[in-house]
């Protein structure tokens, strides 16, 4: 894929491709519901992980768990390749989670502020049980404590675009994986 609107010309490279996604989704559908989480409640933090949530939502569905869903937008980066260290809460919950058992769903896992905050939100809120899938579990060093319970893939320290993630608001409907790379 070309980049014409950029000063230079760049292509996204496919890191993980969409039929080794949707694979690996299928696998990782039947993890979850080996956990036999009673009342599940999914909750996509957003904007980057609403790609992989949706996909994944429907893996469980067809590994006959039906779960209610929720979304979180939150934002350490905006328009950014570099997380400014704070999180913020652009937009809330509408469900209560008091009580519930949550699987709390983000695309990638770097510093871990992001997750680290929503975990706690979400704690703080009186869920029973949080779990963390996300897409990507970068082999990082974290700036928080924190491990996924679940994750798709592992991945280094190099910045991905596509599959719902993007680079100041673009390549999000790429179905696959891929990292920005000069010509």
């Amino acid at each position: 894929m070309t980049d014409q609107n950029a000063g230079a010309t760049s292509v996204v490279e496919v890191i993980y491709s969409a039929e080794r996604i949707a694979a690996r989704l299928e696998e990782l559908a039947q993890e979850i519901m080996a956990r036999e989480l009673e009342r599940p409640l999914v909750v996509a933090v957003l904007k980057g992980s609403f790609v992989f949530a949706a996909d994944l939502i429907r893996a469980l569905y067809r590994s006959g768990i039906e779960p209610e869903v929720d979304f979180l937008t939150l934002s350490s980066y905006r328009k950014s390749r570099t997380s400014s260290g704070k999180v913020e809460i652009l937009r809330d919950l509408d469900l209560s989670v008091e009580g519930r058992n949550v699987l709390l769903i983000d695309d990638v896992l770097d510093s871990g502020r992001t997750l680290v905050f929503a975990k706690d939100l979400i704690a703080a809120r009186g869920a029973s049980e949080i779990l963390t899938c996300v897409l990507i579990d970068k082999k990082v060093s974290r700036a928080v404590d924190v491990t996924a319970d679940f994750s798709a893939f592992e991945g280094n320290d190099e910045f991905v675009v596509g599959y719902g993630m993007d680079v100041a608001h673009r390549y999000r409907e790429l179905p696959f994986v891929g990292r920005m790379a000069k010509e």
